[in-house]
């Protein structure tokens, strides 16, 4: 088990690595002055110098890249001969002082994202903050409505192998693979949020969070989260019926499954007992997956529906080219990447022992 963590730690920061090179140098070759983004209309060619030093932005680009690795990471070191982009500031961010070796500091603190280029002297990592737990809570809900519907249809589709029933689950499944998210998003908020208001009292637009019509008290809709949640869900309800399905069916063809068959075992009791957790591997292994790539995925649904999420604030970002915030949402994708896949190996070992973790 101390193997396996230690294994997965060491290639988790080899692919952070990766993924922090790679939209550094991605998102640093587009045109325009991150200087002059981040003061606007107040630019002015004092001001810009001010902040292409304290930023690092006149330096060039493998300088600034190497200021970035030491922001993103954990441990830092710092400078403190002078005052410029490399000292160590308590405005900047918290950190705890592990030793100093002439001018040089080491510090241990959190990731530093810096901070929003049109958001002034707001941190990504507050921006991060406000929109993940929305992005989560949607990701969740519409796997839960894809895990429970996907297990029940994908049972029901193989216990009634090849009549209508299981033709019609089928037909269903595999157009909802076939139409993109945002196009249903499209469907679902014109006819239940628009044709169908009256009757289903749902909005086309709206988020978890919402200010009372005086501005002064938030409160919690939940009803904005149903129609997104099944949106987003409708393609991985589909994946889980059709891997539910082929699973069951290739499992209840097994020997044991005749074994308990021959010793009087009602089907209820081979299903409930026998048969779905050992069909359940294939659908972990998928739906872990699709909430990680739900993360990335929910940008047009939850842009769409007007669920102030990551994905929503990724796409006003990207039209306002706010650099760090987009860099910062790309990196909290790809550790929550990470996380889940470590996650779900572990659930893939309890579910089948035969697998060990290594």
């Amino acid at each position: 088990m101390i193997s396996y963590f230690l294994n997965k730690t060491f290639y988790a920061l080899l692919t952070l690595f990766g993924v922090v090179t790679v939209i550094f140098f991605l998102f640093n070759v587009l045109p325009g002055d991150p200087a002059q983004m981040m003061l606007g209309q107040n630019e002015d060619s004092e001001q810009l110098a001010i902040v292409k030093q304290k930023y690092g932005f006149d330096k060039p680009i493998s300088i600034q890249y190497l200021y970035y690795l030491n922001d993103v990471s954990p441990l830092s070191l710092h400078s403190t001969s002078r005052d410029d982009y490399t000292y160590l500031s308590p405005n900047k961010y918290a950190a705890v002082t592990l030793f100093t070796v002439g001018n040089t500091t080491a510090v241990l603190k959190l990731p530093y994202l810096r901070e929003s280029f049109t958001k002034q002297g707001k941190k990504v990592s507050q921006v991060l903050a406000e929109t993940l737990p929305n992005t989560f809570v949607l990701a969740v809900s519409a796997i839960i409505i894809a895990l429970i519907l996907g297990i029940v249809l994908g049972v029901v589709s193989a216990l009634y192998k090849n009549t209508v029933l299981d033709k019609i689950i089928q037909i269903t499944s595999t157009i909802g693979m076939s139409v993109p998210s945002f196009f249903s998003a499209i469907i679902f908020a014109w006819i239940f949020g628009f044709v169908l208001h009256k009757y289903t009292n749902l909005e086309m637009t709206g988020s978890l969070l919402e200010l009372d019509d005086f501005g002064e008290t938030i409160h919690i809709k939940w009803k904005n989260l149903i129609l997104p949640a099944i949106v987003l869900g409708i393609r991985p309800l589909a994946v889980v019926i059709q891997l539910m399905r082929n699973s069951l069916l290739e499992v209840l063809n097994q020997d044991y499954i005749r074994t308990a068959r021959a010793k009087g075992l009602s089907e209820y009791q081979i299903i409930r007992k026998h048969a779905i957790k050992n069909a359940m591997n294939p659908v972990v292994t998928a739906i872990s997956g699709w909430f990680a790539s739900m993360l990335a995925g929910a940008v047009f649904v939850e842009y769409i529906f007007g669920w102030n999420g990551l994905g929503k604030e990724i796409v006003n970002a990207l039209n306002t080219l706010d650099l760090p915030v987009i860099m910062g949402a790309v990196l909290i994708i790809a550790l929550l990447f990470i996380i889940i896949n470590i996650f779900v190996d572990i659930i893939y070992a309890w579910l089948d022992p035969k697998v060990k973790l290594q």
